[in-house]
């Protein structure tokens, strides 16, 4: 019988590593390295700047949060950084992040998801901390997603031929 600690780690993984990450990795895949690190304007981030910064937010979050690596994240370095990193690098990135994040979450018990955790200046408990996360993941994706389909004037089918509509 599930629990809601397996469906709720499930769902984390599903929204992460079955929509997120894919997604992310198609856009980082329709992009030049110059349209990746393109930035309309100085208060806005370019597609790189938001991956490092997904995966600093990520790793900072869960790997060094529940997973008690040490907190290396720079995340001013995230915004500053102006590129042009290769978009096998930020691929990799995306990549190693999943597998970390995989691991961790796979080591999750029932009770560090009721648990309090120190996270940035927070105290959070583990359900707030994971969904915090996909959300976070999500909101980006999404400003990636716009980005590509702004300039390169096309759909990204996500859905494939799924027929949404009834």
């Amino acid at each position: 019988m599930a629990t809601f600690h397996s469906l709720f780690i499930q769902e984390v993984k599903r929204r992460l590593f079955e929509e997120s990450i894919p997604r992310c990795k198609k856009c980082l895949d329709l992009l030049t390295e110059e349209e990746i690190w393109f930035r309309p304007n100085e208060s806005s981030n370019s597609v790189g700047n938001l991956i490092l910064h997904l995966c600093g937010n990520a790793r900072q979050w869960i790997v060094a949060g529940f997973g008690k690596a040490p907190d290396v994240r720079e995340r001013g370095s995230e915004f500053e950084e102006r590129g042009p990193l290769p978009t096998a690098v930020l691929i990799h990135l995306l990549d190693s992040l999943q597998t970390d994040l995989n691991e961790v979450l796979d080591a999750l018990t029932a009770e560090d998801l009721l648990q309090t955790w120190p996270v940035q200046v927070f105290e959070e408990n583990g359900i707030a901390i994971l969904t915090h996360v996909v959300e976070h993941f999500s909101y980006h994706t999404g400003q990636i997603t716009y980005f590509v389909k702004a300039r390169k004037d096309l759909d990204t089918a996500y859905y494939g031929d799924l027929k949404l509509e009834q």
